[in-house]
Parts: structure tokens; C-alpha cells; sequence
């Protein structure tokens, strides 16, 4: 009866905590996803209950960020304060370990892994499908937020880059350059200005595209026979354009196009792509070592060694000689701008193995990151509830400035190593994992050193061996002297 009733008393103890500050933690972090993505919203005129729905479909996302660092927070704080009420004293003196008493909590922890597995493999890919979708539908809604500064922009028929945008609701342009479409895919006509401004009130179904100081050039088509190509030069102060957008306006925000990223796949699909990605690559090495080999004329060399069997092949001067010196030179030549560009086109390939590479290992990494942030829900504990009794500390101060500590350095390294994992300086097992097993043994101790009363650093043994050599020298010294 004892027992069950401390192990109330704890789960109560624990819970508390555990529970208001994980729904204080994802309103926060729910806020700070609004400003992130309020410009997608700004000035859509759309409902509260799609701003809702975006919020309701990106929450699954921020569990494995919140809960960890809720269970590492409340952790420290009910195990410190236990020992700062002498509570934990207490429960050694009844014959009650450190061990026994996480017992309850390593239960409670143990379905909050479960639970974060399950998020994170079933959850958390349907809501980035959900969320993924929702914003691809949204920015058709409002061309000039479909419109990204310093790249063209499909916007009606035509293609459109701008340098800066500004103003009320980012409808005041610098810099604008516009190639229209015209019917044979040939662009014949840009337009440049140096500021403009989107209309959109007087027409329901376009834009209106007020241009100012610029020119519109046009390539004049002409007969097959002449191979003129005139253009015409105008100059304006003021050029309005009126742009179709029926094809924004009639937007369905539960439309479902988008379904390819790696992010929005389970376990066993992930397993999949990288079995085919895999394959693909090396399928393309292999390829791309056969094309350099055929250009390379290493066959056409194995055939002049063939040929002089019966002589010893010298290499190319034996061969060079034989030429004349202006036919050396042109053949010296060609060997070099044939090395130039087999030089070129390795640079190319590499830069296109590292992307595929780089995919490929984020299709691992996000593989792995779901069993790291089931693990990350135990682990915490682990690490949180000795320290908070070895610190005996509880309340808002110390346990807080704690739980900030290791979480922020176990985030911030863990992206550090996925990062390094990502381009293949690190593999990508590390990549996921080294954080977490270098917290491993931190927990294992802390909850050795918190069952024998000790703290983490024991100072005094620390001050003790810098001691003794230095009294050992001094003697030395004395002694000589």
C-alpha cells in the first residue's frame, strides 16, 4: 500500500509538470510558426478555419521537438524537487533506490517513446502531405505572393522576375523584366521598368500590372529569305497590362497534387526509395565510368599494345615522332582540349552525383530521425531525472537553465552532425545517432553517480589531484635548494 501510494504520489508529482508545460511549450512554438509563415497568409483574405487547419496539420511536427525537452524539463524538476525537500532522503532511508523510484516514470516514458514513434512514422508524413498541399494551394491564391524576388515567375502568359518587392501587401515592384509568351513558344517580346505596381480592384478575374519607366522590346518576325532580325524599341512612362488570372481565382485549398517528398513517407516507404535511389545511382556510375572509358582512348591504346606485340610498345612519343612537326602540334592540341573537357564534364558529374548522393542521405537521415526521436523521449529521462537529483534544486530557476542547457546542445549538435551526414563527410548513421549514445552514457553517469550520492564533477577529488604534484614538486624544490 506503501508503495502505490508513493508511485501516485510521483506519477502526480511528474505529470503535473509534465503536462502544463508541454501545452505551454506548443502554444509557444505554435506562435512562433504563425510569424514564420504569415506572409503566406497576409492578404488573402482567406478564414480563420484554413489558418486552423494549417496549424492543426503542422502541430504533429513540433511533438518531437516539444515533448523531449518537456520530459528533460520536467524530469529535473520533480527529481529536484524530491531531493530539495529532503523527500528523496527520505525514500533511501525507507530502503527506496533511485532506481525504484523511476520505476512508475520509466513506464510513463516508455508509452511516450511508443507514442512518439508512432507520430513520427504514421502522423507526422500525412501532415506534411496535408501541410505541403495546403501551402502549394495557397500561394496560387494572390500571384504577388506567388511572385519571388530575384527569379521568373509563371504568372499568367507571362514570365516575371522582379528585384524587391514592397509596400502594402507587397504590391509595389522595382526592377520588373516580363517575357511574354507568344503562341510558337518563341519569346519576341521583354519588357523592363523600373517600378511597378499590381492592380487587382478593378478587374475580377486579371490582375492589372502598372508599369513605369521602361522599355518594351520586340523581335518583328520575318519571311524565311531574310536574315534581318529587326526589333522595335518603345519607350514609356507609364505601361498597363492586364494579366488572366482565372486560373489563380479558382483555387480548392483540398486539393491533394503533391505527394513525392521524402518527408511525407513512413518507414517502409523511406526503405523503398533509398532501395531505388540506390540502384539508379549506381546504375549511373556505372554508366558514366563506361561513357569516360570509350572517350578516354584507353581501347585505342589496348589495341596499339595489341599491335606491337611483337615490339615493345614505348607509348605516344614512340608513336609522334613518326608525324610530321605541324601534325604533332594539331595532335597535341586536340589531346589537350579532349583532356579540357573530359575535365569539364567530371566537374559536372560530380556536382550531379553529390545532389543524388545528398538525397539520398536525407532519405536515410529522415529514416533514422524517427526511431532518434522515439529514443529521445527515454533518453531525456534518463538524463534529467539523476541530474535533477544530484542538483537538488526545484522550481523555475536552476532545473530550467539546466534542461535549456543539454536540450539546446543536443539539438544544435544533432543538426550539426545531420548536416555533416547530409554531403557524406559523416555517415549517416553518426549522423543521426552520436548525439543521442554520447548522451547515453551521460545518463548512465549520472544515475550511477545520483545512486551513490555523488555528484557529476567531484570537485574536491579534482582539486586533490592537482594538488599533490604540485606539493610533491614544491618538496623537490625545498629539497634541492
Amino acid at each position: 500500500m506503501k508503495i502505490s501510494l508513493l508511485d501516485r504520489y510521483i506519477l502526480k508529482s511528474y505529470l503535473t509538470v509534465l503536462v502544463s508545460f508541454f501545452f505551454i511549450l506548443m502554444f509557444i512554438f505554435i506562435i512562433q510558426t504563425v510569424w514564420v509563415f504569415i506572409d503566406e497568409f497576409a492578404g488573402k483574405g482567406l478564414d480563420v478555419s484554413v489558418l486552423l487547419r494549417f496549424l492543426l496539420y503542422y502541430s504533429p511536427k513540433l511533438i518531437p521537438l516539444v515533448l523531449p525537452l518537456t520530459i528533460l524539463l520536467a524530469s529535473i524538476m520533480t527529481f529536484g524537487n524530491f531531493a530539495e525537500r529532503y523527500e528523496f532522503a527520505a525514500m533511501k532511508s525507507a530502503g527506496i533506490s533511485l532506481m525504484r523510484a523511476m520505476r512508475p516514470l520509466i513506464i510513463v516514458n516508455s508509452i511516450a517513446c511508443l507514442a512518439t514513434f508512432y507520430v513520427a512514422n504514421t502522423v507526422i508524413p500525412l501532415a506534411e502531405f496535408k501541410t505541403y498541399n495546403l501551402r502549394k494551394n495557397l500561394s496560387k491564391m494572390r500571384p504577388a505572393l506567388a511572385i519571388t524576388e530575384g527569379m521568373f515567375n509563371d504568372i499568367g502568359e507571362s514570365n516575371i522576375k522582379v528585384g524587391r518587392k514592397y509596400g502594402e501587401n507587397d504590391k509595389l515592384l522595382e526592377d520588373v523584366i516580363i517575357h511574354e509568351k507568344s503562341q510558337d513558344n518563341i519569346n519576341r517580346i521583354v519588357i523592363k521598368a523600373k517600378k511597378g505596381e499590381l492592380r487587382s480592384k478593378e478587374l475580377e478575374e486579371g490582375l492589372q500590372l502598372v508599369l513605369f519607366d521602361g522599355y518594351r522590346y520586340e523581335e518583328v518576325k520575318q519571311k524565311k529569305k531574310q536574315k534581318k532580325n529587326p526589333h522595335n524599341r518603345i519607350a514609356f512612362e507609364q505601361y498597363t497590362m492586364n494579366i488572366d488570372l482565372r486560373s489563380f481565382n479558382d483555387v480548392d485549398l483540398d486539393e491533394t497534387h503533391y505527394s513525392n517528398t521524402f518527408k511525407m513517407q513512413n518507414i517502409s516507404e523511406l526503405s523503398e526509395s533509398i532501395d531505388s535511389l540506390t540502384t539508379e545511382f549506381k546504375s549511373e556510375i556505372e554508366g558514366f565510368a563506361n561513357t569516360i572509358y570509350l572517350r578516354s582512348g584507353i581501347r585505342s591504346i589496348e589495341r596499339l599494345e595489341k599491335t606491337y606485340k611483337h615490339n615493345a610498345y614505348l607509348g605516344f612519343e614512340d608513336l609522334l615522332h613518326k608525324f610530321p612537326e605541324n601534325n604533332k602540334k594539331t595532335i597535341l592540341k586536340s589531346a589537350k582540349n579532349n583532356i579540357r573537357m573530359q575535365i569539364t564534364n567530371f566537374e559536372n558529374q560530380k556536382r550531379s552525383f553529390f545532389v543524388r548522393e545528398k538525397i539520398i542521405n536525407l532519405h536515410r537521415l529522415w529514416r533514422d530521425d524517427k526511431f532518434v526521436n522515439a529514443y529521445a523521449a527515454l533518453l531525456l529521462f534518463f538524463v534529467g531525472a539523476p541530474l535533477g537529483a544530484i542538483i537538488r534544486k526545484g522550481g523555475f530557476g536552476l532545473p530550467i537553465v539546466v534542461a535549456l542547457t543539454i536540450f539546446l546542445t543536443y539539438h544544435f549538435a544533432g543538426t550539426l552532425f545531420k548536416n555533416s551526414a547530409e554531403d557524406g563527410s559523416l555517415h549517416h548513421f553518426l549522423g543521426a545517432w552520436l548525439i543521442s549514445l554520447v548522451l547515453t552514457v551521460v545518463g548512465l553517469v549520472a544515475t550511477v553517480r545520483a545512486s551513490k550520492d555523488k555528484s557529476v564533477f567531484d570537485l574536491e577529488r579534482l582539486k586533490l589531484s592537482i594538488r599533490t604534484p604540485i606539493n610533491i614538486l614544491q618538496k623537490k624544490f625545498k629539497h634541492g635548494k
